[in-house]
């Protein structure tokens, strides 16, 4: 979905260079699943800081993620669409709503959903509400993603974003569905969203254990 934003002339080429450095690392990682991995309608969320491990296993499905508008995250989006990924554009700090709409356009195809609760700025590993909601409208499980890897470069910014580094273990960790219902009120909310972070932290929590990787 077009921002109708005007980005400089280098990143393009800084994406490009981007999802081809993530192909190259990609092909050299050991990855094993836990969980099933599904292919059906659903909503599937991860934190920030699983993107480029999550990038590579999950490219080719034509899956819808939330991106929002700013500069990093124009070079992340136009990576996500070399992988066969499919954007709307907005967050919660800007544009969420137009964000939020295009997302449930999208989910009223088979399109699987993605969303990144603790994007675009944080706090990292802290949930914000629009995986609710999204569930709610949609009437799509929410399933918990999660990746860690045996040896990985860790980046110094908000979220802490992992790596894998050359030949890791990868582990993908998915949890089991979880049905939000449409009708629930302002406290059940805020429970909904306590229990979709909680599945989340159980899944990065095995993965982590299955490859050493700390907490």
């Amino acid at each position: 979905m077009s921002t109708g934003t005007r980005y400089p002339l280098w990143v393009g080429p800084a994406a490009w260079l981007g999802a081809l450095a993530i192909r190259l690392l990609g092909a050299t990682w050991r990855i094993t699943w836990e969980g099933e991995d599904p292919r059906g309608p659903c909503i599937l969320q991860c934190w920030h800081s699983a993107l480029v491990a999550l990038v590579y296993t999950h490219r080719g499905r034509g899956i819808a993620v939330l991106v929002s508008r700013h500069l990093d995250a124009e070079i992340a989006a136009r990576m996500a669409h070399r992988f066969g990924f499919v954007t709307a554009r907005g967050s919660s700090t800007r544009g969420g709503a137009a964000g939020m709409l295009g997302m449930l356009e999208l989910g009223g195809a088979a399109t699987p959903l993605g969303m990144i609760p603790d994007g675009p700025r944080g706090p990292a590993e802290t949930m914000k509400t629009g995986s609710v909601f999204l569930a709610a409208r949609t009437g799509r499980p929410v399933i918990a993603v999660a990746a860690a890897s045996s040896a990985r470069w860790t980046i110094r910014s908000w979220d802490r974003m992992r790596v894998p580094k050359p030949f890791a273990r990868v582990r993908v960790t998915l949890g089991e569905p979880v049905v939000v219902p449409a009708a629930h009120g302002p406290d059940d909310e805020e429970r909904w969203r306590a229990r979709l972070e909680e599945a989340l932290r159980e899944a990065n929590t095995r993965a982590r254990a299955a490859v050493g990787e700390p907490a």
